[in-house]
């Protein structure tokens, strides 16, 4: 299995490719729905109760972006969170990354966000059930 892409600073998580999108870029299954799964750690000092805060007031412009499905944020039991957004496509999730980091609303989202803890991947669905 292969290990996901380690991103030093929080911002740039949503403009780069992790390594398991090399094969949606080649080509194969470009127009099928993924997961983006970005794993990560907050910064010290943040309260469950400010992070949650700042995701729900990302939720709008998320929800706005073209191919945006749905979203869930997890958190394990030692500290990480997981955001998991589904997209219609590789493609939609690639854009969807350029206007966030381009909406002044994901700056206190992601000023939360620990930077070196940050893991990020977009895998192909291959089976969901609603």
């Amino acid at each position: 299995m292969e290990k996901p892409m380690r991103l030093l600073p929080a911002l740039s998580l949503m403009i780069l490719m992790a390594p398991a999108d090399a094969a949606h870029a080649a080509g194969a299954e470009v127009d099928s729905p993924v997961m983006e799964i970005v794993s990560f750690r907050l910064t010290p000092g943040t309260t469950d109760t400010a992070f949650l805060a700042a995701a729900a007031a990302t939720a709008a412009p998320l929800q706005s972006q073209p191919g945006f499905q749905t979203r869930q944020l997890t958190r394990a039991e030692d500290g990480t969170w997981t955001d998991h957004v589904r997209w219609s496509s590789l493609a939609a999730a690639m854009a969807g990354a350029d206007a966030m980091m381009a909406d002044p609303a994901f700056g206190p989202f992601m000023a939360l966000i620990d930077g070196p803890t940050v893991t990020m991947r977009h895998d192909s669905i291959a089976f969901a059930m609603d």
